[in-house]
C-alpha cells in the first residue's frame, strides 16, 4: 500500500514521517510516514476507536511522544492528510486503491471522525467486514470461518488506551502476506471450501476412528506432562507485585516449561527416526511456539487463574503505560484474539497433542539435514488430526480448519514477540491475561 516518490534524489525531510518525525518506510495512506504511525492510523479507524485528550489537543508528536497522546496522533494524521478511504474495508493489508492520495477535508469532517459520529452513522450500514457473504476472495486462508459475531471490546490497558480490535480472521491475515508458511497452511483455503460443501450436501454421520490414527493420539498424549506446573504463583492479598518481581516470575515460568517440552522431545513416538542434531535444531527454533501453545490450551487454568491474580497485584507506572511499543500493541492484540479463537474451540488434549507435533516438525527450518522425513511425520500427523476431528466432532465440519489456523498465529506471535522490549513483558502479560479473563468471566466469547 505504499510507493516511494519517484523523484530520483528525494530529500532527507521527504523520509521523515510527517506525522512523529521517525524514519518513513514510504507512502503510506497518502502521506510519507512510518510504521508505527501506519498501523496506529489503520487500527484506529478500522476498530473506530474514539480518543480523548487530558491536556489542550496540541500535544507534542516526536517519536518518543508519540504514544503519550492517542487523540492527538490521529488529529495529527487527518490534518496531514491520511486517506481513510485508501484503508481496504476488510481491515487487510493492501491498500484499497494504490493511486489514492493525501486528502484535505474540513475541520467539521475531522471532528465527526475524532468523536465518533462518522462510525456511528456508519453502523446502521450493513457490516461487510466479518462475514462474507459468499463475495469473499477464495484465495483468503479465513474464507469460510464460521464465527458469527465480532467479539466485544477487551479491557482498556489505560483509560486511554482503547482495545477494541477487529475481527480474528482480520488479525490472523497478516501472517500470510509474504510470509513463508509450512506447505500443509497453503491448503486452508481448500480445507474450508470442502467443510462447507460437505456440510451443504451430506448428513453429519457417526464413523470409527481409523485404528492407526487412535494408537498415535494416544503415544502423543501419553508423551505430555499434564502435571500442574509447579512454579509457585500464589501471592498473599494486598502484596503490591513490582515490575521486577513479575519478571522473575515470568522467566522461571518460561524455564519450567522449556524443560517440560526437553522431556516430551525424549518420549515422542518417533524419537527414534531423527537425529540428535535435527531435534535440537527444531527445539531451537520452535521453543517459544510451543509455550504459548502449550499456556493457551493444557496450562490454560493456571495462566490464566494464579498468574493472572499475580499479574493483577502489580501496577504499572505511567511511564510504563506510556511507553508501551508498537510492537507490545500488536502481540496483545493478536495474542487476546488467539485466546478468544482457542477458548471458543474448547481444544482437546488430543488435537493439542498433534498440533504440537505438526508445529513441531517444521521442515521449514534451516540447518535441517533429513528434510523429507520429517514431512513424511509433518503428513502423518496432519491427517491424524484431520481424522481425529471428524471422528470426535462430526457436526463440525469445519473445526479441523479452524484448528490448524491458530499454528501459523502462534508462529507469528512467537517471531513478534522478540521485538517486545524486555522491560515490556511484565505489561504486556498483565493486559493480555486481564482482558482474556475479563472477557470469559463476562462470557463474551462466542458460543462453541
Amino acid at each position: 500500500s505504499w510507493m516511494w516518490d519517484l523523484n530520483p534524489k528525494p530529500s532527507a525531510e521527504q523520509r521523515t514521517c510527517l506525522i512523529c518525525g521517525d524514519r518513513a518506510t514510504g507512502l503510506h495512506y497518502g502521506i510519507i510516514s512510518c510504521e508505527g504511525c501506519k498501523g496506529f492510523f489503520k487500527r484506529s479507524i478500522c476498530n473506530k476507536r474514539v480518543y480523548r485528550c487530558n491536556r489542550d489537543r496540541n500535544c507534542e508528536m516526536s517519536r518518543k511522544q508519540r504514544n503519550r497522546c492517542q487523540y492527538c496522533r490521529l488529529l495529527k494524521c487527518l490534518q496531514m492528510g491520511m486517506n481513510r478511504k485508501a484503508i481496504r474495508e476488510d481491515g487487510m493489508p493492501g491498500g484499497r486503491n494504490k493511486s489514492i492520495g493525501p486528502v484535505q477535508i474540513s475541520d467539521e469532517e475531522i471532528e465527526r471522525i475524532m468523536s465518533g459520529q462518522e462510525f456511528k452513522e456508519e453502523a446502521s450500514l450493513p457490516d461487510h467486514s466479518w462475514s462474507n457473504n459468499g463475495d469473499s476472495d477464495h484465495s483468503s486462508p479465513g474464507n469460510g470461518v464460521s464465527e458469527g459475531n465480532q467479539p466485544s471490546p477487551a479491557s482498556t490497558l489505560s483509560s486511554t488506551r482503547s482495545m477494541e480490535m477487529n475481527g480474528y480472521v482480520a488479525a490472523l491475515r497478516d501472517q500470510y502476506m509474504g510470509t513463508p508458511v509450512a506447505q500443509h497452511y497453503q491448503f486452508l483455503p481448500q480445507l474450508f471450501s470442502y467443510a462447507a460443501a460437505q456440510s451443504a450436501l451430506l448428513p453429519a454421520q457417526a464413523r470409527g476412528l481409523y485404528p492407526q490414527s487412535q494408537t498415535l493420539i494416544a503415544q502423543l498424549v501419553a508423551a505430555e506432562d499434564l502435571a500442574p506446573l509447579s512454579t509457585p504463583m500464589l501471592i498473599e492479598d494486598g502484596y503490591r507485585v513490582t515490575q521486577v518481581e513479575l519478571f522473575a516470575l515470568l522467566c522461571r515460568l518460561a524455564d519450567e516449561l522449556l524443560f517440560r517440552q526437553i522431556s516430551w522431545v525424549k518420549k515422542l513416538p518417533f524419537f527414534g527416526e531423527l537425529s540428535i542434531e535435527d531435534y535440537t535444531c527444531l527445539l531451537s527454533a520452535t521453543w517459544q511456539e510451543l509455550l504459548l501453545l502449550a499456556c493457551l490450551t493444557i496450562y490454560s487454568a493456571q495462566v490464566f487463574g494464579e498468574l493472572a491474580d499475580v499479574t493483577a497485584k502489580y501496577k504499572p507506572s505511567d511511564d510504563e503505560l506510556q511507553g508501551f511499543s508498537e510492537d507490545g500493541m500488536e502481540v496483545m492484540e493478536r495474542l487476546i484474539y488467539l485466546f478468544r479463537k482457542i477458548h471458543q474451540l474448547k481444544i482437546s488434549n488430543e488435537e493439542y497433542a498433534c498440533m504440537k507435533a505438526i508445529n513441531f516438525l517444521n521442515q521449514d527450518i534451516r540447518g535441517l539435514s533429513n528434510v523429507s522425513h520429517l514431512e513424511q511425520l509433518n503428513k502423518r500427523y496432519w491427517y491424524v488430526c484431520q481424522d481425529y476431528t471428524e471422528y470426535k466432532y462430526p457436526h463440525q465440519p469445519k473445526r479441523f480448519p479452524e484448528v490448524m489456523m491458530c499454528l501459523p498465529e502462534i508462529r507469528c506471535i512467537a517471531g513478534k514477540l522478540v521485538n517486545v522490549p524486555l522491560e515490556q513483558l511484565p505489561l504486556l502479560f498483565k493486559a493480555v491475561l486481564h482482558s482474556c479473563k475479563s472477557s470469559v468471566s463476562a462470557g463474551a466469547d462466542p458460543d462453541n
